[in-house]
């Protein structure tokens, strides 16, 4: 049984302040079944990844980054192993000069220290202070630049099979000619349908999911080797110059270095 993050009111009332938050930690996993509410919702992980399905696409959340769910966004949350991570519900009428789409977003020092004090405040109202550290998360969350992070799904019945199949195995390497055969249309019209129905190439997806469960693995802590083996890589430097081009980091590093900082220390 999950052990709620914060309590119900401060997330399905109007009454209350306007930005509430809360960080929670248990060494089970944690899943919540699709929900939404009135209040925005913007999420991250202290430690762990996390993974929200939301608007027919499967977002993965490390650690240093954060996911924004806007006000009547139906989503459904999973952790993967033990859960530390935290939430700030926004009321509704604070979001209007927020993303009016899910993303999600690389987290900052500042952010996180925002955060951190916010989620110690007992659920009262706002005084000037506490408003002032209020306002700067949503500074930040609306200054925020979205990050490939989801996996969009197509509505196609035999797409659907294709990417359901490459889910099940990624090292899968059949090309695009050989998916479309199997699902019993022309490559052409594999193509053309992937990129309408998705925004991504059939290669960009298969790229991307690849990606995304390499964040799930990372975060399980399964070495380098056996990830690359799991996905389909020749090698495990390739893996790691794919890893190194999509995140900035290799795969043991991911999750440690400091989010928005360049080379000499200061916020990007």
């Amino acid at each position: 049984m999950n052990t709620p993050l914060i309590r119900p009111e401060l997330v399905t009332s109007p009454e209350g302040p306007f930005l509430a938050a809360a960080e929670l930690t248990q060494r089970e996993s944690r899943a919540t079944a699709s929900h939404s509410h009135a209040r925005g919702q913007l999420m991250g992980a202290l430690s762990g990844l996390v993974s929200v399905g939301v608007n027919r696409q499967h977002w993965v959340v490390p650690a240093i980054h954060a996911i924004w769910i806007p006000p009547h966004c139906e989503h459904s949350v999973r952790s993967h192993g033990p859960f530390s991570g935290w939430s700030v519900f926004i009321a509704e009428q604070r979001c209007a000069e927020l993303p009016g789409e899910p993303r999600a977003i690389r987290t900052t020092s500042l952010l996180r220290a925002a955060v951190r004090r916010a989620a110690s405040w007992d659920g009262t109202q706002l005084d000037t202070q506490r408003s002032r550290i209020a306002e700067v998360i949503l500074d930040e969350l609306a200054a925020s630049q979205a990050e490939s992070l989801g996996l969009p799904a197509p509505e196609d019945a035999r797409l659907l099979r294709i990417t359901d199949a490459l889910v099940r195995d990624l090292s899968d390497s059949r090309r695009l000619e050989q998916w479309a055969e199997w699902a019993g249309l022309s490559p052409r019209t594999l193509s053309r349908k992937f990129s309408a129905e998705t925004g991504l190439s059939f290669a960009q997806w298969r790229a991307q999911a690849r990606l995304l469960r390499a964040l799930e693995l990372v975060a399980d802590g399964v070495s380098v080797t056996t990830i690359a083996l799991e996905l389909g890589y020749d090698n495990v430097s390739a893996f790691i110059d794919m890893f190194r081009r999509a995140t900035g980091t290799t795969p043991g590093r991911y999750g440690t270095a400091e989010p928005g900082l360049t080379g000499d220390g200061r916020d990007e």
